[in-house]
C-alpha cells in the first residue's frame, strides 16, 4: 500500500521538494506523437504558464522546472513563515484566484455582513486555505487537473490524464537541492531536445539566462545572489553568474558526452557545496535514477529516515558515493 503523503513531505525536515508528474496515456503530454504523427506542443505552454501562475497565490517557490514530452519537473520551496503572515483578506484572495471558494467567503470578500455563526465558519475557511496554500499536493493538484481537463477536451475523451500521485522527493541539504536543480534545468540537453540552456524551451534555466543577459533575475523563480554582496532574504545562498556558468560548462560535457572537464572558475559552487566534479557530472546524468526516495548527505538522510520512523533507508550507498567529499 502506498505511503500517506505526509510521510514523504515534512516541512520541519526541510522545505524543498522535487516533484514529478508523469503522462498515464501513451498520448503524449508535449511534443509529436510519432505513431500518429498529432502534435502536442503548444501544450507545453498550457503547462508553464501554470506554473508560474500558481507561484504568485501559493506560498512555494519554483526553484526550477522543466517540461517534457511527457512529464514535468519541479524543485519547489515552501515558504511557511510568509504564510503566516497572510492577513485573513490575503489569504482569501489568492485562494479565489485559483479556486471559487465557498459562498461565505465570497460573501465577505463582498463586503457583506456575516453573523456569529457565519464568522465563525469563516475562520475555519481561513484557516483551511491557509495551510493548503502551502501545501506541496494542492499546488500539484491546482497544476495538474485543469491541464487533464484542457488535454481531454482536446484529445475528445475521458479518464486518467496523469498517473495516479506524483512523485516527491525531500531534498535535505544545499549539495541535494543544487544538483537536483541542475539535473532538472538540463532535462532538454540530456535528452537531447536542445543544444544549449538557450534553446532549452519551458524550461528555468532559459528565463534565468534570458534575464540575466538584461541583469535581471526571473520574478517568478527563486532568486539567487545577484552578487557576493547580496544579502536579500529568501535567495539561494550561491552566486547567480556561478550557478550559471557551472550549469551550461556541464551541459557542454553531457551533450558532447565527455568525461568532468570544467574548470576552476566554473567549479565555485562544487567548492562550496563539497563535490567532486566526477561527481557532479555523475549526478547530473543519473541523478533520478540514483536516488528513488530522500536525497541529502548521510547524515541527513539517517536523520530524516529516522524521524519518519522508515526501516528501509533507500539512498544511503548512493548518498556515501556521489554526495559525500569527494
Amino acid at each position: 500500500m502506498p505511503k500517506p503523503r505526509k510521510d514523504y513531505i515534512n516541512l520541519t525536515a526541510t522545505p524543498y521538494y522535487h516533484c514529478i508528474s508523469r503522462c498515464v496515456r501513451r498520448a503524449y503530454l508535449c511534443g509529436k506523437d510519432t505513431l500518429t504523427g498529432q502534435c502536442y506542443e503548444h501544450r507545453r505552454q498550457w503547462i508553464e504558464d501554470r506554473i508560474l501562475f500558481l507561484a504568485q497565490y501559493f506560498a512555494i517557490d519554483i526553484c526550477s522546472f522543466a517540461v517534457m514530452s511527457n512529464h514535468i519537473h519541479l524543485v519547489l520551496c515552501v515558504d511557511v513563515e510568509k504564510c503566516k503572515k497572510w492577513t485573513t483578506d490575503e489569504v482569501l484572495q489568492r485562494w479565489h484566484k485559483i479556486y471559487k471558494g465557498a459562498p461565505i467567503t465570497q460573501k465577505y470578500m463582498q463586503g457583506e455582513n456575516l453573523n456569529p455563526i457565519e464568522l465563525d465558519a469563516l475562520s475555519d475557511y481561513i484557516e483551511k486555505y491557509r495551510s493548503r496554500l502551502q501545501d506541496i499536493s494542492w499546488f500539484m493538484r491546482a497544476l495538474n487537473e485543469p491541464i487533464a481537463r484542457k488535454a481531454n477536451t482536446e484529445d475528445k475523451c475521458t479518464g486518467h490524464f496523469w498517473e495516479g500521485r506524483f512523485k516527491s522527493q525531500a531534498l535535505l541539504d544545499d549539495t541535494a537541492v543544487l544538483t537536483c536543480m541542475a539535473y532538472v534545468d538540463l532535462n532538454p540537453i540530456r535528452a537531447q531536445k536542445a543544444k544549449s540552456l538557450e534553446d532549452s524551451d519551458h524550461t528555468s534555466i532559459q528565463m534565468r539566462v534570458k534575464a540575466a543577459m538584461r541583469g535581471q533575475q526571473p520574478e517568478s523563480l527563486k532568486p539567487f545572489k545577484a552578487s557576493t554582496s547580496d544579502l536579500v532574504s529568501n535567495t539561494f545562498n550561491f552566486d547567480l553568474k556561478d550557478y550559471l556558468e557551472l550549469v551550461d560548462a556541464t551541459g557542454r560535457i553531457i551533450r558532447e558526452d565527455k568525461k568532468g572537464a570544467l574548470s576552476e572558475k566554473e567549479t565555485k559552487i562544487l567548492t562550496q557545496i563539497k563535490l567532486s566534479t566526477t561527481q557532479w557530472i555523475s549526478l547530473n546524468r543519473c541523478f533520478e535514477s540514483t536516488f528513488k526516495g530522500a536525497v541529502g548527505r548521510v547524515k541527513k538522510l539517517t536523520a530524516f529516515y529516522h524521524k519518519q520512523n522508515y526501516k528501509n533507508r533507500v539512498g544511503i550507498t548512493a548518498s556515501q558515493r556521489y554526495l559525500e567529499a569527494g
